[in-house]
């Protein structure tokens, strides 16, 4: 007899667990079906948090070769991948063993294997041993996340051809490794082995890198990236990928028809991701797709079948964690009869690089498209007193607010502990503030924050330190 669920998500990653959650105390029996056989989907086990730890252990160990400099002598200095990594994989172990903890004081069913939909309240789950199990449920709700695309006729072996999987797990710091792709991924991957020793070659294909950032915030990245040793190739075009005994050749083609090639040790594609819906059977369950093979929802996120909900990766919008958790909250808490909403205007993005980039909102270029009065206003950490004290004085904040209303339309920074400063413009823009209202709230001495401040005071150009 099969088990009966008042909803069965499909997928554990970061949308679909805390989905699982909120239903589970919202009263709904509920079930969530993970084929990858531990919680937390991409970002925990092969994406957001082991490239994060990597990226802080990277910057850490190039920290050390310069602790001389500032008065802390350690003798010789001394990489171990091998126990880098294993640090790494520690911390994934943790998390995702904590949402398993999570998922039983909850009351949620965990079910091992892949889940298919066979019809608008029945789904089939696979074990890894090929055994099936049918469950019923008046609501599924697929959040199945996404996969790493690579170029037409290139596949990844995860040792010379990577993903952000394989260069997560490199067995050695390669001498030369060549980046496909100048997006938030490629960049972090990039800044890790660059700082870890190897010789690091950007290519992307259009004129900038990080596509649909603001483009003051990305001209100052790539030069802060540049001083630190990586290199970038723009408006060039990646013909063929061959791999050889000595490692990898890269053949591409710039705009002016030029031919180039990069000989390498690795090369990571990080040219994007696509929606992991292939083996849930929407085609014949009748579920409706888009031309990128997104799941169509309305603004409840329903499908096309009312029972059947969509949230994350596989939905039309930004493919972030952070996005696909605020979805998963919602949809729980509409499927229980209350209001759940996100507001995707007020969504940040994070680079998390050494500086740090973060952003929110409305970006130069976009007010400039919709005609939108604006004002500007600018602030350096150069003139942070926290951000001098500890010799990471690189980058800015950057505010854009209405010119009739004040309201803050966008804020965008690069520099230290951005990804953290970011939270409180959250909190505003959400809030409706002015910059008036950031500039007349006080904010603690010495810290990184008072460059917020400062440039929400320099939008009427009353900044004091600068």
């Amino acid at each position: 007899m099969s088990q009966n669920f008042d909803a069965v998500v499909i997928g554990g990653g970061p949308g679909g667990y805390v989905c699982a959650i909120r239903l589970a105390q919202l009263g709904k029996k509920t079930a969530c079906v993970e084929s990858r056989g531990s919680l937390g989907g991409t970002c925990l086990n092969v994406g957001c948090i082991p490239s994060k730890s990597l990226l802080n252990l990277s910057e850490n160990y190039h920290k050390a070769k310069n602790f001389e400099k500032l008065g802390i002598e350690v003798g010789s200095l001394k990489l171990n991948l091998p126990k880098m990594m294993k640090n790494k994989e520690k911390a994934v172990t943790v998390l995702t063993k904590g949402i398993e903890f999570l998922f039983k004081k909850n009351k949620v069913t965990y079910f091992k294997g892949t889940g298919s939909i066979t019809g608008s309240n029945q789904i089939s789950v696979k074990s890894a041993d090929n055994q099936e199990e049918i469950i019923e449920a008046k609501h599924i709700i697929i959040a199945t996340g996404s996969d790493a695309v690579s170029l037409p006729g290139i596949e990844f072996d995860e040792e010379k051809i990577v993903s952000s999987t394989g260069a997560l797990s490199l067995k050695e710091v390669p001498k030369k490794l060549v980046v496909v792709g100048g997006g938030y991924i490629g960049l972090e991957m990039g800044s890790v082995w660059s700082r870890l020793g190897s010789e690091v070659q950007i290519v992307e294909y259009l004129d900038h890198i990080t596509p649909g950032m603001d483009k003051e915030i990305s001209n100052e990245f790539q030069k802060l990236l540049k001083k630190q040793g990586i290199n970038f190739n723009l408006k060039i075009k990646v013909e063929s990928i061959s791999k050889n005994n000595n490692g990898v050749t890269v053949n591409t083609t710039d705009d002016q028809g030029n031919k180039k090639q990069f000989d390498c040790d690795v090369v990571l594609i990080s040219v994007g991701r696509k929606p992991n819906t292939d083996n849930l059977n929407l085609d014949k369950a009748g579920v409706q797709k888009d031309q990128k093979g997104r799941v169509k929802v309305n603004k409840h996120f329903q499908t096309n079948i009312k029972n059947i909900y969509a949230i994350g990766d596989v939905i039309e919008g930004p493919m972030l964690a952070h996005k696909a958790e605020e979805e998963g909250m919602a949809v729980a808490e509409i499927i229980a009869g209350q209001s759940g909403h996100v507001n995707y205007d007020i969504i940040p993005g994070v680079i998390y690089t050494s500086p740090e980039v973060a952003s929110i909102g409305k970006t130069e270029e976009q007010l400039k498209e919709t005609k939108v009065d604006y004002k500007v206003g600018k602030f350096p950490f150069m003139a942070n007193s926290r951000a001098k004290a500890i010799d990471e004085p690189e980058g800015f904040v950057k505010i854009l607010a209405d010119s009739k209303t004040d309201r803050v339309l966008g804020v965008h920074m690069i520099g230290p502990h951005a990804g953290e400063l970011i939270a409180e413009m959250a909190i505003a823009m959400e809030f409706g503030a002015s910059s008036e209202d950031i500039a007349r709230t006080c904010h603690a001495h010495p810290t990184f924050s008072e460059a917020v401040k400062e440039a929400a005071l320099s939008v009427d150009k009353r900044q004091i330190h600068s």
